[in-house]
């Protein structure tokens, strides 16, 4: 059957195939979402038993998320490895200031660094992809700085073009919402603690069930400041959306609850970081 994607991002995958092919026996960071699952679905494909997809259970991650995230592997076929990580016993990570993502991904990626050396696999790769490199990302420092493979920024490609090649691939994941660890919803400078991650959660699952898809509960101490994609706006805008949301998110121990009019956007966290936090945290890093 006739490819339905284009030449040029046909050209993409196999150029990613190829990378594949050269990482050899390769564990795969893997989180759920549509990148790292196609990543991981791609490895399976192109390399067989001789990739393993290694998600990293922590306090960060919510429960909906890892259920899908180990269902999803279950229906592929694709070899999983549940690992902890402790990155919420770092101060630094607790600390939560502009390099919270590096602190984090150097917790998982000395992890997985540990794990492959100790089962003779060759390679670590994970899921940032071109359009990444548009934002502020720490994480991606930890990855270099461990040597970590990036297949799908290698070959090109950027987050509509995993989602077209999920798609064509007949993956569920292919238009699953973007999602990050609950910290990220934590504002910067307040400390990140079990508690502060469990009213996250507890608040999104509560905006899931109210039948909303693409959403943050961005944490602000005593107020829980909500943020929905603008196609879905317009249904959060009654009395009644109103008093359900504030009763429901009150009780996961927010004091006020706030809806954000600009509706959902990725790392709306991040614009509160001046160009000294950032050179601060960046110089900390590289110490």
């Amino acid at each position: 059957m006739k490819d339905s994607i284009s030449e040029e991002l046909a050209a993409k995958r196999e150029r990613l195939y190829a990378r594949l092919r050269e990482l050899g026996r390769v564990l795969v960071a893997y989180s759920g979402g549509v990148d790292s699952a196609y990543l991981a679905w791609a490895a399976h494909e192109v390399l067989g038993g001789e990739m393993l997809a290694v998600l990293a259970d922590s306090p960060s991650l919510a429960r909906a998320q890892m259920r899908d995230a180990v269902s999803f592997a279950g229906e592929c076929g694709i070899p999983l490895e549940i690992v902890r990580t402790d990155e919420l016993h770092n101060a630094e990570y607790q600390r939560n200031d502009a390099m919270r993502c590096f602190h984090c991904k150097d917790e998982l990626f000395g992890v997985m660094e540990q794990f492959a050396a100790a089962r003779s696999w060759t390679a670590v790769a994970y899921g940032v992809n071109w359009d990444d490199q548009g934002d502020w990302r720490p994480g991606q420092k930890a990855a270099r700085q461990h040597g970590v493979s990036a297949p799908l920024l290698e070959a090109g490609l950027r987050k509509a073009e995993i989602r077209e090649l999920a798609a064509a691939a007949g993956l569920r994941v292919w238009d699953k919402p973007a999602s990050a660890c609950l910290s990220s919803r934590i504002e910067y400078g307040r400390q990140v603690t079990r508690e502060a991650l469990e009213q996250v959660e507890r608040g999104e699952d509560a905006l899931r069930a109210m039948g909303f898809r693409q959403f943050r509960l961005r944490h602000h101490g005593d107020v829980a400041r909500i943020e929905i994609a603008p196609e879905e706006l317009g249904r959060a805008l009654t009395l009644e959306m109103f008093a359900r949301m504030s009763a429901e998110i009150k009780a996961c121990g927010f004091k006020f609850v706030a809806l954000d009019l600009e509706g959902f956007r990725s790392g709306s966290m991040n614009v509160v970081l001046t160009v000294e936090s950032l050179r601060q945290g960046v110089a900390e890093a590289e110490r």
